[in-house]
């Protein structure tokens, strides 16, 4: 007997949301040839965002965990920490929107008048400065095997996804060691990586022995985010920005990148890298 879809998920904290209603529609059209084809699409929907009263953005969204969406969006623009704890959470499906409530009335007028229109889809906005936060920060030292790196490769590409089946959306993945824990996907790779740091945030996860995988670009603003949730090790099938790479060089950040069965290229924060296992040696451990 071979290896189910349901094999391939059991060792996630959370999946890809493959039976999530609505997350997709079967539209019919035609193909190169003329025929008649059915094919499954990536939902798209707005979700408005407040802050205690405040309403902060709208974000095109596939609609799942919108809690964490709004909790890690929040969480990454800085506008919750520590200090001033969230009450609660509370999303109206019918009005599409999301209501975090803090312990005390916030208020960030001047932050929102200064906004950065970044690279990021869906919701491609910083609000205030973009280093904010970054001041002084130096993530800490950890390890991270080759192997580790290989394992997670082979692992998350093989697992059943959205992507898989309607392509047009992004995937960031949350992991320890050779593990992938939670599995996000969106139509924004920056949604992706916010439902994550929501997930996090909302259940006090640590980032300092986490790696992010993630399907997109590793630009200014994806570095950002995970230095802000913490996490020292960045990877990502895609490719890298110079912006990117500085800012990782400068927070002490492994950015790994073009990483595609047993190939990768490493611009930032090699030193953390064990070298157990080399892109021939395929079936060592």
């Amino acid at each position: 007997m071979g290896v189910t879809k349901k094999d391939l998920l059991r060792g996630y904290t959370i999946a890809p949301n493959l039976d999530g209603i609505d997350l997709t529609r079967t539209v019919e059209g035609l193909d190169h040839n003329g025929n008649k084809v059915i094919s499954r699409v990536i939902e798209e929907k707005p979700l408005t965002i407040y802050l205690n009263s405040q309403e902060i953005v709208t974000a095109m969204t596939i609609g799942d965990y919108p809690e964490y969406l709004a909790v890690g969006f929040l969480t990454n623009q800085g506008m919750l920490d520590n200090s001033n704890p969230v009450k609660s959470v509370d999303f109206d499906e019918d009005l599409s929107v999301v209501i975090v409530r803090t312990e005390t009335e916030t208020s960030f007028e001047e932050k929102l008048k200064k906004k950065t229109r970044t690279s990021g889809c869906a919701v491609g906005t910083v609000f205030g400065d973009m280093m904010e936060g970054l001041e002084g920060l130096r993530l800490p030292s950890s390890n991270c095997k080759v192997s580790w790196l290989y394992n997670l490769s082979n692992e998350i590409n093989q697992t059943p996804s959205l992507y898989l089946a309607a392509g047009a959306i992004h995937g960031t993945v949350i992991c320890k060691e050779h593990t992938p824990l939670v599995y996000m996907e969106d139509v924004g790779r920056h949604n992706a990586v916010d439902k994550v740091a929501g997930w996090m945030a909302s259940n006090d996860i640590d980032g300092s022995d986490k790696i992010l995988y993630t399907t997109g670009r590793l630009t200014s603003e994806m570095v950002i985010k995970t230095a802000q949730m913490g996490i020292p090790i960045l990877v990502s099938r895609s490719g890298f920005t110079a912006w990117g790479v500085e800012i990782a060089d400068k927070v002490g950040m492994t950015l790994i990148g073009r990483m595609r069965g047993r190939r990768f290229t490493c611009l930032a924060g090699s030193n953390r890298l064990i070298w157990d296992m080399n892109g021939a040696s395929c079936d060592e451990k």
